[in-house]
């Protein structure tokens, strides 16, 4: 059953604006009509552009935001852990949703299971919104009959996920401003406030100091050439990000990120403890060692970490246990290697893949602290000696003036 999108004006003859189900648009105009409201307007909401296919397509490649798959995911396992109908629950979740984009897409993923689909299969329709990962525990949850169970692990897993951004996001919102901050304030030192000090200087038949001397040639370079500087910077990140979507290039600069010392730790905790727990909770979930795996690959981020653990899959498959094909990647931390062969002896590997993320999680924000405990007042100190250099090239001619006079 399609969606509708509509404008209708209500009693009070102010436009409301929404979406519905319906086999039609006459359909959907008696549905508001019956809830006191006069149809304006009425078209099928797969985009805004009116083209069925297009909006289609707009639609299967839309991505959700963290925030809005945690969101959505845990009013889903509440609902089905209610007991409710699946099409019931899938109803009352697009209800909720904000975003038209968003209610369209579960409206059509209610569809679906209305004529007889199962969930996952629904949502393959939407293979950006919805990972592999979520789809496989959604199959495996339905197959094992425990949909309610897997949802409220996803739920969880989804909102574990979004927190860990959000803390790295605000990690990173500090530095990010005081840089923004201190090249702000040099550049307008440099641009406004020097050439009017050093300007006294400039028409002196008496040679200036080296260190005056590169101030004003600095100075009048900023002045002149600032913006075309400023469109140079913007344009290289601009070629450098096109360049990273060759999957050679972007390998390149993984393993480059990977032997900065500070850097390396960072990306390892933060891929490791996704692949931990990716694994755990499609353990847990019924799904098999093998593609559980592969799944927990994918959602690595470093190309190179990511091939260490499809080497990984293959070495299990070709009968190694998890933990000695783990040792023999240098990527994975030990301590990680060392629970997961507990687990393995102790038939709890689940567990321990999920106390090994936690462990890799808590290092990251150590690291983190670290990383934020230095930087701070590595910060200080280079504003600081950035300002005593162009206070000495301001003052050394003013020194060499109370010389003359003497």
């Amino acid at each position: 059953m399609p969606a509708f999108r509509y404008q209708a004006l209500n009693s009070e003859g102010k436009l409301v604006k929404g979406v519905l189900e319906g086999d039609s648009d006459r359909q959907v105009r008696s549905v508001l009509r019956q809830k006191q409201l006069r149809p304006v307007e009425i078209a099928v909401a797969l985009g805004a552009s009116g083209s069925r296919e297009s909006g289609r397509f707009r639609l299967r490649n839309r991505r959700l935001s963290a925030g809005e798959l945690a969101l959505m995911t845990r009013q889903l396992s509440t609902l089905v852990a209610s007991a409710l109908p699946l099409d019931e629950c899938l109803q009352a979740v697009a209800e909720q949703s904000r975003r038209s984009a968003v209610k369209s897409m579960m409206l059509q993923i209610r569809s679906k299971v209305s004529e007889g689909h199962t969930l996952a299969h629904s949502l393959n329709q939407f293979p950006q919104a919805f990972g592999e990962m979520y789809r496989a525990m959604v199959n495996a949850g339905e197959e094992a009959g425990q949909l309610a169970p897997v949802l409220e692990q996803l739920a969880h897993y989804t909102e574990t996920r979004q927190h860990t951004a959000q803390k790295l996001q605000m990690a990173l919102i500090y530095p990010i401003v005081l840089i923004a901050v201190a090249i702000a304030v040099v550049a307008a030192l440099m641009i406004f406030v020097v050439p009017e000090l050093i300007g006294i200087f400039a028409h002196s038949k008496k040679a200036l100091p080296p260190l005056t001397v590169g101030l004003i040639w600095l100075s009048d370079f900023l002045r002149d050439y600032a913006l075309y500087c400023l469109i140079g910077l913007v344009g290289s990140i601009w070629l450098f990000r096109r360049a990273l979507r060759d999957t050679q290039r972007r390998k390149k600069w993984h393993q480059l990120l990977l032997r900065i010392p500070g850097l390396r730790g960072v990306f390892v905790a933060l891929d490791s403890a996704r692949f931990a727990s990716t694994l755990s909770i499609l353990m847990a979930s019924g799904v098999p060692l093998i593609h559980a795996l592969r799944i927990a690959g994918s959602v690595m981020t470093n190309l190179v970490m990511r091939q260490a653990s499809g080497t990984v899959s293959v070495k299990v498959q070709e009968g190694s246990s998890l933990s000695r094909a783990l040792s023999q990647e240098v990527f994975f931390p030990p301590m990680m290697v060392h629970m997961v062969a507990s687990g393995e002896a102790s038939g709890d590997l689940e567990k321990m893949l999920e106390r090994s993320a936690t462990n890799q999680e808590r290092e990251l924000e150590m690291t983190l602290g670290a990383i934020m405990g230095l930087f701070e007042p590595a910060m200080v100190v280079l504003m600081g000696g950035l300002v005593l250099t162009i206070v000495l090239a301001i003052l050394l001619p003013i020194f060499d003036l109370n010389t003359m006079v003497r």
